[in-house]
């Protein structure tokens, strides 16, 4: 199963932005706004007690809202809070509130709190307020919540959203006529700061998303590899939200990419499918490679024949998120 976002979502213009598609879904469009906005109009949103901290994002996945999350939940607990993940655990069984453990797979609770749970205890909960409830009775001093910026269930205490500074916010459209999970206005009403990520340290982003961006403070990050990559040719494979960007960076890093395969987000590898792509592989003599999101999604027996390459949020103003944290950090010191 290949997957990519549609190519009219990024594109504002030309024969590739398909205008007569493009008119066709946006009525559905605007009722998948109106619907949104209802339903953040209508909740009253719950106070667990101890603050929130939201990453979430303006468009439909690949912006990089995970490895944020986990590095702000590493900044939290070096200054000894006791913070905790929370997330919905897209792609799992599980509905909880329940805590990630090392008996817990890809199949139950999602790959995103698996992820995250090598960072800092993390909470699967479909219904966040429920989630917060029992993360605030077993001790957490600080929620982080791994997407949700359109969910109006808990009362966020700081609300950041990761916006890709490539693709920026599209071609400007609500779902499905376009990336938007809202209209950009109303997003970025609700959000104090936005995270900028960058495909590297030196990429500029284009002054007309910065102009869109200029009411909020803004931090640029980007990912960085915590490994070196395996030598020889590279077979690489992802189903995450973009998985162009994985394949672009493979190569901006120097790496031999003789073939790469998408799959739709959150793909859940069979090991009917990893013989496929292993049979693949052989015939290109590569090496399989995939994300880190990827791995934790395939069958336990095979993740031994695929490498993985991991990454990591770096803040390029760290000064920047010590300063937007700072608040919490001291109400919760405080507070002791």
């Amino acid at each position: 199963m290949r997957f990519q976002a549609p190519e009219f979502w990024t594109r504002t213009e030309g024969r590739d932005a398909a205008p007569g598609l493009r008119a066709l879904l946006t009525p559905i469009s605007w009722l998948y706004a109106y619907l949104t906005q209802r339903r953040i109009d209508k909740t009253v949103a719950y106070n667990p007690g101890i603050p929130v901290v939201c990453i979430g994002n303006v468009t439909a996945g690949g912006t990089g809202k995970t490895p944020v999350t986990a590095e702000i939940l590493s900044m939290l607990r070096a200054q000894k809070i006791r913070a905790e993940g929370l997330s919905r655990g897209y792609g799992g069984t599980e509905r909880g509130p329940v805590k990630v453990s090392s008996d817990h797979d890809a199949a139950t609770v999602g790959d995103e709190p698996l992820l995250l749970s090598a960072r800092a205890p993390v909470w699967v909960a479909v219904s966040r307020d429920d989630g917060a409830r029992a993360m605030a009775a077993s001790g957490a001093q600080v929620i982080v919540m791994d997407d949700g910026h359109q969910n109006p269930a808990l009362e966020k205490t700081l609300s950041i959203v990761v916006v890709d500074a490539q693709t920026g916010f599209g071609n400007g459209r609500v779902m499905p006529a376009g990336p938007l999970r809202e209209p950009v206005t109303r997003s970025l009403a609700r959000a104090d700061a936005v995270i900028l990520m960058k495909p590297d340290r030196d990429f500029a982003a284009s002054s007309a998303l910065l102009k869109q961006l200029s009411g909020l403070p803004v931090i640029e990050a980007y990912l960085t590899p915590t490994a070196p990559l395996p030598p020889g040719p590279l077979f690489a494979f992802a189903g995450i939200g973009r998985p162009n960007k994985f394949f672009d960076a493979l190569r901006a890093a120097g790496a031999n990419v003789v073939e790469a395969m998408g799959f739709a987000d959150h793909f859940a590898y069979s090991p009917a499918d990893m013989a496929h792509l292993q049979a693949m592989a052989r015939e290109y003599k590569a090496q399989l490679i995939t994300t880190e999101k990827d791995f934790v999604r395939i069958p336990p027996s095979i993740r031994q024949y695929v490498a993985v390459w991991p990454v990591r949020c770096v803040f390029q103003d760290e000064l920047a998120i010590e300063r937007l944290l700072s608040p919490i950090i001291d109400s919760v010191k405080k507070g002791r």
